[in-house]
């Protein structure tokens, strides 16, 4: 067969289970792959796979801990989780074959309808949002899943992809109670682990479907640099390339746009900006690409002849790999974005399989793609694209359902188009709730069509809007630090970035108010604001659930005691994402085009509860981070009521990875001056710098050694501030904002603030018509009543 590269090869000897787990018949094949883990098969030929699949490309586990009872008629098998009981030789249907839980009345069985078992993952949602269809994940309330891998494709020696002999099944099935976790981890195994994406992918991304030229590029990246707007990525959409009207396929830039391609990225990457290139290899090789001549040696077609698009043959994968996308490359661009959306999603894994492993083949430089879902095995093949979605609250509505959900898949990587892609008006509400969910989702990637008065350019917008807009695009720079170290959580420990609400608070999955809040890596808690504002309150009025504990507003921190529902009043520039006591979140202190590791960084801890983080990093784009080339740091936060202790230090990994010294400005949030500080390096006293910053404590320290060990020690009384959240707050906020005669505010909060009933406080708000209170804000306060009776 065909060989296409060492990076396409796999190990033959992982995808055969040990032997030792191993049940055989005539036309059965079972195998206990792990105390959670069955392999199930039957084939009436008597043919059995040990090779990789499209999804699997481990079985060997080792030895599972199992008690085993069988004889030439029957077999049980008792692991930890499950007991299996077959009647061998017999089809699997039926009662023949059935798998209970233990500790539960659940029972599994071919062909068991799994009904219970959690959404995961769409293709994409470029259609009407009533059309998107979720595939099934690996999550069930059951406490079980199957995984049917009888029709994919198989993988050869060479690394090609090949049919299967013959018809058979094919299932894994999950038996793991409440282990979701483990249950991730066994699928990881056996499908293959997520890698670590690079780390420029988690900044701001700037997209337009526009024809644009040089010099027009570098006019709007100097805007963005004036506007102290941080921009990690520039995608190209069609418009890079030559094009043939009847498809969007092209691999030659089209130099009337980029005169000189290696001398534009050269110049993109001198500005800390990384580019990717937009492929749609469908249309087929034209004659008119740059490399057409090489490509006529290679395949020996006939001179001006269109090759057509074979996704599925290895000679035109080589070609369109080593002839078409390696020159690419070559000129300096960084990935490719596989724009390709066809009902045959077997040829979108192909393809996806093919470009994301051939873009890694180098140690130099970390594999990246971004690609449609082909829901095989995704979690592998870097980033996921959604879809040119439309511009609405609707679709807005539907994205933080849907990139949670791939959690319970194993899929993290979801990007959107922040803002959306085409339709729709142009509001600035709906931009700025985009913004603010693209700034805690897994990707932001501004993506939108090319037309005139489509506008993603914070300038665009009034002022307010503007300053709101830059404000979460900086925050989302600044916290790239705490996502590559969750990333890094992902690929070494398979947790993923994203997850529900209801992995923590397993009712909550069918509760509509809260199904699209989740937890963003270990410290944050999204409640994503996608409903229009009240006009008249100018605030989004937003109910939200906190699991048990205390928490923190990340941005106000005002404090909320957990278990309980709440509702609040967003302004445009709140956004409702939480953090519990003793969160750590490190950021990066400087605002700058480039991601590179920060020499200044920032440390927002929250009180009132001892934890630790472990702060990932190496140098973002190579495969070296596989071989130990990376430094952890632990943060560690000690609390007691009247003394709290700091302790940062160098962990596991080499040195000259990060910078050789840092500057460090730890923020205690909602935390007053202390009385005493300590500083000190490896037992050495330091000076150090501390001030009040509103309602924040902040000692900074300077040109500290990135190898060793930094303490901060802060004694003190009553240490912390006293920031619950009160209601009656946020009411006083909404009276004293609207324009409405300032006696009447008086008259209003006397009645709202007052020990009246609240039946009692809609008769009093209703009299103030007789003041000449505007029927319209009447009724806005009897509505306000009732949230407040709801709380």
């Amino acid at each position: 067969m065909y060989n296409l590269g060492e990076q396409f090869l796999f190990d033959m000897n992982k995808a055969k289970a040990n032997p030792a787990v191993v049940f055989k018949g005539t036309n059965y094949r079972i195998s206990i792959l792990t105390e959670r883990l069955i392999r199930i098969e039957y084939n009436k030929s008597g043919l059995f796979i040990d090779t990789p699949t499209e999804l699997v490309l481990c079985r060997n586990f080792g030895i599972t801990k199992m008690d085993v009872n069988q004889d030439n008629n029957y077999l049980e098998v008792k692991t930890k989780y499950f007991k299996l009981s077959y009647a061998k030789e017999k089809n699997i249907a039926g009662s023949n074959l059935k798998v209970n839980l233990n500790g539960t009345e659940s029972v599994w069985y071919y062909g068991h309808p799994e009904v219970r078992t959690y959404n995961a993952s769409v293709n994409s949602l470029d259609s009407v949002v009533s059309k998107y269809k979720f595939k099934k994940g690996i999550y069930s309330s059951e406490g079980f899943s199957t995984i049917d891998d009888s029709n994919t494709l198989l993988i050869d020696t060479n690394g090609n992809f090949i049919k299967r002999p013959s018809e058979g099944i094919d299932i894994y099935l999950f038996m793991y109670g409440n282990d979701y976790q483990l249950a991730l981890n066994d699928y990881f195994s056996l499908s293959g682990r997520p890698l670590m994406i690079p780390r420029y992918a988690l900044g701001n991304w700037w997209s337009k479907n526009y024809p644009y030229e040089d010099k027009t590029i570098d006019k709007l990246f100097d805007r963005f640099y004036r506007e102290s707007v941080p921009i990690s990525v520039l995608l190209f959409d069609y418009d890079w390339h030559i094009i043939d009207k009847r498809f969007n396929t092209g691999f030659t830039f089209d130099k009337k746009l980029i005169k000189n391609p290696s001398e534009f990225i050269n110049k993109m990457h001198e500005r800390g900006i990384r580019t990717g290139l937009n492929i749609n290899p469908i249309g087929g090789i034209y004659p008119y690409e740059e490399n057409y001549s090489n490509v006529l040696e290679y395949s020996k077609t006939p001179v001006n002849k269109t090759i057509a698009f074979a996704p599925y043959n290895p000679t035109y994968l080589d070609i369109l790999l080593k002839l078409l996308l390696h020159p690419l490359e070559n000129y300096g661009n960084d990935f490719f974005w596989l724009d390709y959306n066809h009902k045959d999603k077997q040829s979108l894994f192909v393809l996806s399989h093919f470009m994301y492993l051939d873009s890694g083949r180098k140690e130099d430089k970390r594999s990246m793609l971004i690609s449609k879902n082909s829901n095989v095995a995704s979690h592998r093949y870097g980033i996921l694209d959604s879809g040119r979605t439309d511009i609405s609250f609707d679709t807005l509505k539907y994205l933080p359902y849907v990139t949670s959900s791939g959690a319970n898949i194993g899929l993290s990587w979801w990007s959107h188009d922040i803002g959306g892609f085409s339709g729709g008006k142009e509001d600035s509400e709906l931009y700025l709730r985009y913004l603010q969910y693209g700034c805690f989702s897994p990707i932001f990637r501004i993506h939108v069509d090319g037309g005139r008065y489509y506008k993603r350019e914070p300038w665009r917008w009034d002022i307010k809007t503007f300053q709101v807009a830059k404000e979460y695009m900086q925050l989302r720079h600044k916290l790239v630090p705490y996502i590559y170290s969750e990333a890094y959580k992902y690929y070494d420990s398979s947790i993923p970035l994203i997850k529900p609400l209801y992995y923590t608070n397993k009712e909550m999955y069918y509760d509509p108010l809260y199904k699209n809040e989740y937890y963003f890596g270990s410290e944050f808690l999204v409640s994503p604001l996608t409903d229009k504002k009240d006009i008249l309150m100018n605030r989004v009025i937003h109910k939200f659930f906190l699991p048990e504990g205390t928490w923190y507003d990340f941005k106000t921190g005002k404090k909320f005691p957990g278990g309980r529902s709440y509702v609040s009043f967003f302004k445009d520039e709140d956004y409702p994402v939480f953090v519990k006591s003793g969160s750590i979140i490190p950021m990066d202190a400087d605002i700058t085009n480039g991601l590179s590791l920060p020499t200044n960084l920032e440390i927002n801890i929250f009180p009132g509860m001892s934890n630790s983080y472990q702060l990932f990093e190496d140098d973002g784009i190579s495969n070296l981070y596989k071989n130990g080339y990376y430094l952890k740091t632990l943060i560690d936060y000690n609390h007691q009521a009247s003394n709290y202790t700091v302790i940062i230090r160098s962990l596991e990994g080499k040195s000259g990875i990060v910078p050789p010294t840092r500057n460090y400005k730890i923020r205690f949030r909602n935390t007053r001056k202390t009385d005493t500080i300590i500083v000190n390096f490896d037992g050495r006293d330091l000076p150090y710098n501390s001030y009040e910053d509103e309602k924040d404590f902040i000692v900074e320290v300077n040109d500290i050694k990135t190898i060793g060990q930094l303490t901060i020690n802060c004694k003190g009384k009553a240490i912390e501030l006293d920031t619950l959240r009160l209601i009656n707050e946020d009411i006083d906020e909404i009276i004293s904002d609207l324009e409405v005669d300032t006696f009447l505010k008086d008259k209003i909060g006397n009645i709202l603030f007052s020990n009246l009933t609240i039946k009692k406080k809609r008769i009093e708000i209703r009299k103030l018509k007789k003041d000449k209170l505007d029927i319209k804000f009447i009724k806005m306060f009897l509505r306000l009543l009732e949230y407040i009776e709801q709380i």
